[in-house]
C-alpha cells in the first residue's frame, strides 16, 4: 500500500512522515494555506532518502511553469490537481517519470483517465483539498489499468474502511493528520500509515511492482 502524506510545509514533518513509514511526501505549490516556496522544498527534499517519492502539487498551472518550479524544488514527481487537459498532462509527463493526475469525484473525465499519459491517478472530493469524504464507489469508474490513489477526507479512523472498500493502489492525506493547517500531528500520521498498510488486500502486498527506490530507472 502506497501512502502519501501531503501538505508538508517543514522539514520536521517531512522527516516524521518518512520515519513513520510514508512512501511519499507532497508539497503544495498551488495557492493554499499549505503553500510552500520551491527553495524551501529543495532544502527539504535533498535531505530525504531515495526511496521516498517527493511530489510537487500544482493546480491549473502552465506546463512550462510546472516544469520550472518542480525542477527548482528538486521533487521527483508532480501532481496535477486542476483541470489540466490530456495534452497538458502528457507534455509535463515528458519531463518527469512520475506524474499523478488528480480527478474530482464529479469529474466526467475520470473514465478516460487512461488518455492522460500517466498510469498514476488520484481521486479526490469535488473540491480539491477540502478534506471531505465522498462516495467511494465512484472509484469504480476509473480505468482498471490505472494505479488509483484515494484521497478526500481520509483520517486514521476511516482509512481502514476506505482501503477495504476501494482496494486502491495507494492513499493520500493532508488535513486528516494535522494539528493545524500545515502542521502534522505525529500520532495521527503514525496511526494513519499503520491502519492503511494493515488493511491492504493481499494483491497490494509484497512484490507488486512498487518502485521503492524512485531514483532507479
Amino acid at each position: 500500500m502506497f501512502v502519501k502524506i501531503c501538505g508538508i510545509t517543514n522539514e520536521d514533518d517531512a522527516l516524521l512522515s518518512v520515519a513513520m513509514g510514508a512512501d511519499a511526501v507532497g508539497f503544495i505549490f498551488a495557492p493554499s494555506t499549505r503553500q510552500v516556496a520551491p527553495q524551501k522544498v529543495y532544502d527539504i527534499t535533498r535531505r530525504l532518502p531515495p526511496e521516498i517519492l517527493t511530489v510537487g502539487v500544482f493546480r491549473d498551472e502552465l506546463p512550462s511553469r510546472v516544469v520550472e518550479l518542480a525542477h527548482k524544488a528538486g521533487v521527483k514527481a508532480v501532481q496535477l490537481h486542476g483541470r489540466e487537459t490530456p495534452a497538458q498532462t502528457r507534455e509535463i509527463a515528458g519531463h518527469f517519470r512520475w506524474v499523478i493526475k488528480a480527478f474530482g469525484s464529479d469529474d466526467e473525465n475520470l473514465p478516460k483517465a487512461d488518455t492522460y499519459g500517466t498510469d498514476m491517478i488520484l481521486l479526490d472530493a469535488p473540491s480539491p483539498g477540502s478534506g471531505k469524504v465522498f462516495d467511494w464507489s465512484i472509484a469504480g469508474d476509473a480505468p482498471d489499468s490505472m494505479k488509483l490513489i484515494l484521497a478526500g477526507g481520509l483520517t486514521p479512523e476511516n482509512v481502514d474502511a476506505a482501503v477495504q472498500e476501494v482496494q486502491p493502489w495507494g492513499v493520500d492525506v493532508a488535513s486528516g493528520v494535522e494539528k493545524s493547517p500545515g502542521k502534522k500531528d505525529a500520532m495521527a500520521v503514525k496511526r494513519f500509515i499503520e491502519n492503511a498498510k494493515a488493511h491492504a488486500s493481499e494483491q497490494y502486498r509484497g512484490d507488486d511492482n512498487l518502485p521503492y527506490d524512485w531514483d532507479v530507472e
